[in-house]
């Protein structure tokens, strides 16, 4: 069978640029994204970053919504650790009665305790063809001021976040309207009923990855921001899966950081700001405004500082829309993928519109399958 592509947008800023206009560039790439035949178009979500306009999935999900008319839009992902199931329920049941049949809950562990193991893998292999990194390890980024700041402004004082399998099991039975606390049935209107499709993101093989295969939800495997473990996600995912009424078998989507050119050339300078940009991030600070190419020559680089994101920027996808295109068919290979989840950021939103058309104009011609 063809393997649909799918957009995540983090609403990046470019450097120069403003939030109303980065939200301007969505809508604009979200239908762009329908015309060119993409399958799905998803709004993650992220806070304090200088350089990303998407903090709030529902909303961007209702404008992207109202500004299409056939793809499927949802979170990729709705951070569960500083939101109640109830309030997840009742957004997104708007969303579903405005526009019903086309909405995606996409659930993710963020914000939640971390209880899954570490990746056994210690170094990088290279599996037919795709690379998977050594390991990075997040301690740093989670103990930064930032990220303290962040979990203080997004949670109430002395709240505490469930475990994550309670998290989505009450999602599921609010949607099913069978959810019940200390005795008493609750209804949630709007929401119980939504016909949304309910999805966990998940970037390792732990906590995600098990709750989605135990409960038959289908499971998107985070290459773009841990690739390292993407093989580990998805074989947790398949081992711990059981048929659910909404699906027989395991149905995985994996996403990859991709930016296409006319060329391979054309392609590596329109990705220039990537490295500064995901430094940016794991040094803490947030994402900057993603540069142009001056800007990012002029980025203070170190050895040090290249080491840092370098498992990012190798598992990148640059390059003309062939060679991307056999990039992604060989991750789709590697992990069985039944739908691929695509990011691009650069600076210029032109070029990010004609890497996202170039990329499904050659996807179609060269119609991979699994």
């Amino acid at each position: 069978m063809s393997i649909p592509l799918s957009v995540l947008d983090l609403v990046p800023i470019p450097a120069g640029s403003t939030v109303a206009q980065a939200l301007r560039n969505t809508l604009d790439l979200a239908r762009e994204a329908e015309a060119a035949g993409y399958h799905r178009y998803w709004l993650a979500e992220h806070h304090l970053n200088p350089g990303v306009a998407g903090s709030s999935p529902p909303l961007l999900v209702q404008a992207v919504a109202q500004a299409t008319s056939t793809i499927r839009v949802g979170s990729g992902a709705v951070q569960t650790g500083h939101r109640t199931p109830l309030s997840v329920v009742e957004e997104f049941g708007i969303l579903d009665a405005l526009h019903p049949g086309r909405i995606d809950l996409g659930l993710g562990r963020s914000g939640g305790p971390r209880l899954h193991p570490e990746s056994p893998r210690t170094e990088a292999e290279t599996v037919d063809g795709v690379l998977i990194p050594k390991p990075y390890s997040f301690q740093g980024l989670l103990g930064s001021p930032r990220f303290r700041a962040q979990l203080r402004l997004l949670r109430r004082p002395e709240a505490t976040t469930p475990p994550y399998d309670e998290i989505v099991d009450t999602v599921l039975e609010l949607l099913a309207g069978t959810h019940h606390t200390e005795g008493v049935e609750v209804h949630a209107v709007p929401g119980e009923g939504a016909a949304v499709q309910t999805w966990v993101l998940g970037s390792s093989g732990g906590d995600s990855a098990v709750v989605a295969g135990e409960r038959g939800l289908p499971f998107a495997a985070n290459y773009h921001v841990s690739p390292a473990s993407v093989l580990d996600a998805v074989d947790a995912y398949r081992k711990s899966f059981r048929a659910s009424a909404t699906l027989a078998e395991p149905h995985v989507m994996v996403s990859a950081d991709v930016v296409v050119g006319e060329t391979d050339a054309a392609a590596r300078e329109l990705a220039a700001g990537y490295g500064p940009w995901v430094h940016s991030i794991r040094t803490g600070a947030g994402a900057i405004p993603f540069p142009d190419a001056a800007g990012a020559a002029a980025y203070p680089w170190s050895a040090e500082a290249a080491a840092l994101v370098e498992d990012r920027v190798a598992t990148q996808l640059t390059g003309s829309p062939a060679t991307v295109v056999e990039k992604l068919a060989a991750l789709a290979r590697v992990t069985g993928a039944d739908e691929l989840l695509v990011t691009t950021i650069t600076h210029d939103h032109a070029a990010r519109v004609s890497s996202q058309r170039l990329l499904a104009r050659e996807w179609s011609g060269a119609r991979p399958s699994v």
